[in-house]
């Protein structure tokens, strides 16, 4: 039985599934996202002097850290499981069914590259402009120490983001809203909505950068059925930003710096 089919008999539960769904991942980080950025407005200091981190260090001690660090990565793909097992009852076959898997590499890392590319430029522009607008604060990629394992771990997390997102926010929520006949212009609207509110905690320049970001790969993915492009865009994204972060020599990232 194909995800379409079993939806016709499970329908009236989807409100509540996808309710449930996004509580347990991004949508939980929407809400945590605007308590943060609720409390970065009303501090003693304008936004654009704060500073969001990214991949934070838990503990000083450093395989302790990086005990946290894989453990936080490895939990944070559980509301994956949960979504393709609620689409199928199968994770192979919800896989096929939202495009992840293997048929078509040339065709996915082609797209991938392509669509990072045509974002990556713009989305530095825009971050660049929020700051100078003052509505965005301080984004630092990477809060790790410079251990041996920081630049794996990044990657990991880098990867881990792009399925989490890509997998909840496009392949299953579109599903799902599709299945409640949904007009495509509100499944577009929702998905991207969704995505900038988690990134709140950046400030508005990051909402609107990623809510821009949730169209193109909500219209890619309704014209295509592939989430695997996806994911392998946002993935070269975030690699190259947090090992990007890690890497380069500090006088390179001074652009990102702003002073009121």
């Amino acid at each position: 039985m194909t995800v379409e089919e079993q939806q016709l008999t499970t329908r009236p539960r989807y409100g509540t599934e996808i309710a449930i769904v996004l509580l347990l991942s991004l949508g939980q980080s929407a809400v945590y996202s605007v308590v943060s950025l609720t409390a970065k407005l009303t501090a003693d200091r304008p936004l654009a002097q704060q500073t969001a981190t990214l991949n934070a260090s838990v503990s000083p001690r450093p395989y302790l850290d990086l005990t946290y660090q894989l453990l936080g990565i490895f939990f944070a793909l559980v509301p994956v499981a949960l979504a393709l097992f609620l689409l199928a009852g199968s994770f192979g076959a919800a896989a096929r069914e939202l495009g992840i898997d293997y048929r078509r590499p040339a065709h996915d890392l082609g797209w991938g590259a392509g669509l990072a590319a045509g974002i990556g430029l713009p989305g530095l522009l825009l971050v660049y402009g929020a700051l100078q607008l003052g509505i965005n604060a301080q984004i630092v990629p990477s809060g790790l120490q410079p251990y041996w394992w920081s630049v794996p771990v990044l990657v990991l997390a880098a990867m881990q983001n792009a399925v989490l997102e890509e997998v909840i926010v496009v392949g299953y929520l579109i599903t799902r809203l599709r299945a409640l006949a949904l007009s495509p212009a509100w499944i577009i609207a929702a998905s991207a909505v969704l995505r900038g509110s988690y990134h709140l905690y950046q400030g508005f320049g990051a909402f609107l950068g990623n809510a821009v970001m949730g169209v193109v790969f909500a219209l890619f993915y309704l014209r295509t059925k592939r989430v695997m492009p996806l994911i392998v865009a946002h993935s070269l994204l975030d690699i190259t930003a947090f090992v990007g972060y890690e890497l380069l020599p500090d006088s390179w990232l001074s652009w990102l710096e702003y002073s009121a």
